[in-house]
């Protein structure tokens, strides 16, 4: 997703708090690697994309992105499910209506199986939301 969101004109920011996870892997294809989000500079228009939702740091992470005002958040996930980001945030004692700006799933229901398949389903659905388009977030 780091490489085809730079790809498709986004300033991509892998953040990743926990440095031996990158160790022994090639360098992400994102613009920036940093460890945490007060150097991931978050602000109105950002756009802000989970991608392992069963981090044991999810809830505080995104408790931290929806106080930064960001534009968009979203997880992945399988949309039958509850994601497990809901009940870290209402331990973490985030109100309803602000777990409900965390979108799950994510990305345009096209049927995305593999991870270049989801990554271009989130691009997508990215775009047609900052372009104001109905780009298929319903499932």
């Amino acid at each position: 997703m780091l490489r085809l969101g730079v790809d498709a004109g986004f300033q991509a920011v892998l953040v990743e708090p926990d440095e031996s996870r990158l160790q022994g892997t090639p360098r992400a294809h994102g613009d920036r690697v940093v460890h945490d989000l007060a150097a991931a500079e978050l602000d109105e228009s950002t756009d802000v994309v989970l991608s392992d939702h069963h981090r044991a740091e999810i809830g505080t992470v995104l408790k931290e992105t929806l106080a930064a005002r960001t534009r968009w958040i979203g997880t992945l996930g399988k949309p039958a499910i509850e994601g497990p980001h809901v009940a870290m945030l209402r331990e973490l004692g985030v109100p309803d209506e602000q777990i409900a700006r965390v979108h799950r799933p994510i990305g345009l229901n096209i049927g995305a199986r593999t991870p270049a398949e989801i990554a271009i389903a989130t691009l997508a659905g990215l775009i047609a939301d900052r372009n104001g388009r109905p780009g298929g977030f319903a499932f």
